[in-house]
């Protein structure tokens, strides 16, 4: 394994390039690798062992293009796969849970809300990481059905987006939360609607800064850190095995140079 060699991420459509962000942030001159698997969004409501096999085929797919780490980029292929996929494989991989630690402790009214697919809300590891931090915390837990289609649609302005968004919150706004905690990777681009339809008070934790730091700690780690700063920055390269045009609206924002294109995975 070569240090010079990408970082690979993966999500179950586009919305963990809100993950990429943060890791090219961080790490400006690392190559990256973005797969989009938007044909199989959203993965939090499939079966187990689905989840599992899609994570398993990103991850070959991301070998075969030399990665030298993988970055899971999804709430529900990390806290249903990740495990496996670690005990499969030699290259290391980084994880996205829901962020409850923080919110839990720093929550004055001790009720924090969480919206994450079915299969985060579902799986043991968010259950387990509930249990531990929030042990004392009122937690109202939302699944967020139908918000991963409408932002794979390029929905996110919509008034179709802003209703049902109108809709889910409900119990969030009765419970009188003082934290959100978004618990999927597509969630973050909806922060500008969430400011403006919760409380002022209300605060929105996502994951994307935290597992930019952890890729670097565990690529230092690992002795894989780029060590020299090369020539040109490298162009950060996007895949998608559906239509590219969310997919290209949704990077065009990106502060460099950047390559998006289709992908038969």
């Amino acid at each position: 394994m070569s240090n010079s060699q990408p970082i690979g991420i993966f999500d179950s459509g586009v919305g963990g390039t809100s993950i990429w962000r943060e890791v090219h942030e961080l790490l400006p001159f690392e190559k990256t690798i973005y797969l989009a698997d938007s044909k199989n969004a959203p993965y939090g409501e499939k079966p187990i062992e689905k989840i599992k096999n899609l994570s398993r085929k990103n991850t070959e797919k991301l070998l075969d293009m030399g990665a030298k780490i993988i970055v899971v980029a999804c709430n529900t292929a990390t806290t249903n796969a990740i495990k496996d996929l670690r005990t499969e494989y030699s290259i290391p991989f980084i994880g996205i849970e829901p962020a409850i630690k923080p919110a839990a402790l720093k929550s004055k009214s001790k009720t924090i809300g969480i919206l994450a697919t079915r299969g985060t809300l579902t799986s043991t590891l968010f259950s387990q990481t509930s249990d531990f931090y929030a042990r004392n915390i009122n937690v109202v837990e939302i699944e967020g059905r139908g918000l991963v289609e409408l932002i794979e649609a390029g929905e996110l302005d919509s008034p179709q987006m802003k209703s049902l968004l109108l809709k889910l919150l409900e119990p969030f706004f009765v419970n009188k939360i003082d934290y959100l905690v978004l618990g999927c990777s597509h969630y973050p681009y909806l922060i500008p609607i969430l400011k403006e339809l919760l409380p002022k008070e209300v605060v929105i934790i996502d994951s994307g800064e935290a597992v930019a730091r952890q890729t670097k700690s565990i690529l230092e780690t690992n002795n894989l850190l780029l060590k020299e700063e090369p020539m040109q920055r490298p162009i950060p390269e996007f895949f998608s095995n559906t239509n590219l045009k969310v997919l290209e609206n949704l990077t065009e924002a990106a502060k460099y140079s950047y390559k998006v294109s289709y992908l038969d995975f």
